[in-house]
């Protein structure tokens, strides 16, 4: 990983926009701590922010091609670079360096703007072609890695971070209404938009070309495919076979590194796989690392000392305290750079920094297993609200709910009222591509009922529409399995778990996460498998299964899957009332930043200290509320504050 950052202008540049350059720099240190580098041109200066992973002694950024015509500023991984240098020395192009970035100015060279589709890796590029006089931004399929613009008239701005595109801006920051109105519905904004008004992000899967002033943006790579119609007819065995040798190689180019790499075991399927595939293939130590919670009802540690025992490994784990939440909430919103809806991002930035305490850069993770490969419990849901659907107003049919969530009292009155009013939700729009979704949305939305009358009138998008207008044309013509697949790997996975979850918190100690899972090689495998092999009945992600089952103790294979999660509310009211809590949510704070109905707030606040607020919504609403005060506390009001510019000291715990 790494940190990038640059302007491009249609008049010429100089030493004073340089300056602004390494002041964009300076604020994306944590994702660079390594080094600094700069190139500058007439019309473009392109930043590195360093984290030295692959060729530590030659590969400073920026790097050029031979003639220094083509420049690029690089953050990610190349995984497949040894074979693309080889290819490309095969061809006549010399290098200079040892480094993955290096293949991409001579890809380029070699095959112009097409030269995204021969990467394997996840990435963010900045390049430059001094000759065309061409500023190109491209970011990888997934969204794995972070890339935001803004632009005006003359001038466009581009960061890994937008805290890297503040100190450039001419005017201060704000809120982008119709964003948060998408985040408190979908759990991040629709893709290109983000929560500051007029700085958007590069989409996955995106490129954007900056020439002669005028952006022209071309989408290289989606989730789904042409011949997504078209399902392998192979027998079970030998799919499972060529997922298990897809995957074992997507994990074996992830750790090709020249520093030493580790791995996360949560005790689930998927960060267990990967360990055993490191463990038996990989041919490196395996270091890795975990974390735990004092609640046992969020705690998964029984399972990862299973794993631990069974492999052997050296292992590193931490425990995250209630307590731990609110002492680090509000540098975790200074990295998300987002309000959350729920405070598990917050244990994750615990657990990169054990990572970077033990030495190391890199860890391989399990993100993406569950939208490729079908894990969800949601999937699982839609599929019994679909037979649910067909008689609505059945009592027996919701039952089945049962067998997803065992847990559950359902039995009496009340848990049966639970399931109408939860999952009963949108069972006459079952034929709407986000069907599996609208229980989700709707629970989620209701954190929109304490917004202010201010807010609402500057509304003018409805957040539902603005998705579904995202949507291809050919998401249409997928099974519904597929388009579930489809709009959580556009939602909640690129928006949020790749982000505020993912990057943010490993980078905010400066940490590589690698995926395996999302290697677009092994998406567009999935893509051709029958929704049965993702989903057999109710048994989420079974070709997965039966492919590692010999790697794995039963109980991993068979134990009811437990979604991430970590303290909200009884987090910050641990000893008392938090301080800030009480000054950010205060009725003078509410109304000065004018996002919220400060009635509202208040009764939610006198609720929780009844200690009556135990709902879900009663969470989400709280963190929500909390962390869009915070957002504003320390992008809005830092930025008057400090005189146009942002400071992290005015993190406050």
């Amino acid at each position: 990983m790494c940190g990038i950052a640059g302007i491009y202008d249609t008049n010429c540049l100089g030493q004073e926009q340089r300056m602004t350059v390494l002041n964009m720099l300076e604020l994306l240190k944590h994702r660079g701590p390594d080094g600094v580098g700069v190139y500058s041109d007439n019309n473009v200066i392109l930043g590195h922010a360093r984290l030295s992973i692959i060729d530590l002694n030659t590969g400073k950024q920026p790097i050029h091609n031979e003639d220094q015509s083509i420049w690029v500023s690089f953050n990610g991984e190349i995984f497949n670079y040894i074979e693309l240098r080889h290819e490309l020395t095969g061809r006549g192009h010399t290098f200079y360096t040892q480094s993955d970035t290096e293949v991409i100015v001579h890809l380029y060279e070699e095959y112009g703007e097409a030269f995204v589709e021969h990467l394997n890796g996840q990435f963010a590029i900045a390049l430059w072609d001094k000759k065309l006089k061409k500023l190109m931004l491209v970011r990888d399929r997934v969204g794995i890695l972070p890339l935001y613009y803004y632009k005006d008239r003359n001038k466009f701005l581009f960061a890994s971070e937008i805290k890297g595109i503040i100190p450039a801006l001419d005017k201060r920051p704000s809120l982008n209404p119709s964003a948060l109105d998408q985040l408190m519905t979908f759990w991040s904004p629709v893709s290109p938009e983000t929560i500051f008004k007029n700085i958007f992000e590069v989409s996955p899967g995106m490129m954007m070309v900056i020439q002669n002033g005028r952006v022209r943006e071309k989408k290289y790579w989606d989730w789904l495919r042409e011949n997504d119609g078209e399902y392998f007819e192979d027998s079970e065995e030998r799919l499972a076979e060529q997922l298990h040798d897809l995957l074992l190689d997507a994990t074996k180019l992830r750790l090709r590194s020249d520093v030493p790499v580790g791995a996360y075991l949560s005790g689930g399927l998927d960060s267990s796989v990967l360990v055993s595939l490191i463990h038996h293939y990989g041919g490196v130590p395996l270091r890795t690392f975990s974390i735990g919670f004092e609640e046992d009802a969020l705690d998964e540690s029984k399972y990862q000392k299973e794993m631990i025992d069974h492999l052997s490994t050296e292992h590193s784990q931490i425990t995250c305290r209630n307590i731990d939440i609110e002492q680090n909430f509000n540098e975790t919103i200074w990295h998300t750079e987002s309000p959350i809806l729920r405070t598990a991002p917050v244990p994750m930035g615990m657990l990169s920094g054990l990572v970077h305490e033990q030495g190391y850069k890199v860890v391989l993770t399990g993100e993406g297993s569950d939208e490729v490969l079908g894990g969800y419990d949601i999937f699982k849901e839609a599929k019994i609200r679909q037979f649910w659907a067909r008689f609505p107003n059945s009592h027996v049919r919701p039952l089945l709910l049962k067998r997803l969530y065992p847990y559950l009292d359902i039995s009496k009155g009340q848990g049966q009222k639970y399931l109408q009013n939860f999952y009963g939700v949108g069972l006459d729009n079952v034929d709407v591509p986000y069907f599996a979704h609208i229980p989700r949305w709707t629970t989620t939305a209701r954190c929109k009922e304490f917004f202010s009358d201010n807010l609402r009138c500057q509304l003018n998008d409805d957040a539902l529409e603005v998705m579904q207008k995202s949507y291809p044309e050919m998401l249409s013509h997928c099974k519904p399995f597929e388009r579930w697949q489809y709009i959580e790997s556009k939602s909640l996975m690129s928006g949020y778990l790749l982000s505020s979850q993912g990057d943010r918190m490993l980078m905010s100690h400066s940490v590589e996460g690698r995926f395996p899972f999302l290697d677009h090689r092994v998406i567009e495998f999935a893509n051709r498998l029958h929704p049965k092999y993702k989903m057999k009945v109710l048994n989420e992600k079974y070709l997965l299964k039966k492919a590692m089952k010999q790697y794995l103790p039963p109980s991993i294979i068979k134990r009811y899957k437990q979604p991430y999660r970590a303290p909200d509310i009884p987090s910050f009211f641990t000893k008392g009332n938090s301080s800030y809590v009480d000054e950010l949510l205060s009725p003078d704070r509410i109304k000065a930043y004018g996002y919220f109905d400060s009635k509202r707030v208040e009764l939610l606040l006198k609720k929780i200290k009844q200690g009556r607020a135990i709902s879900y919504k009663d969470n989400m609403t709280f963190v929500a509320l909390l962390s869009t005060q915070a957002w504003h506390d320390l992008f809005i009001d830092s930025y008057t504050r400090s005189e146009q510019s942002i400071v992290p000291c005015s993190i406050r715990s």
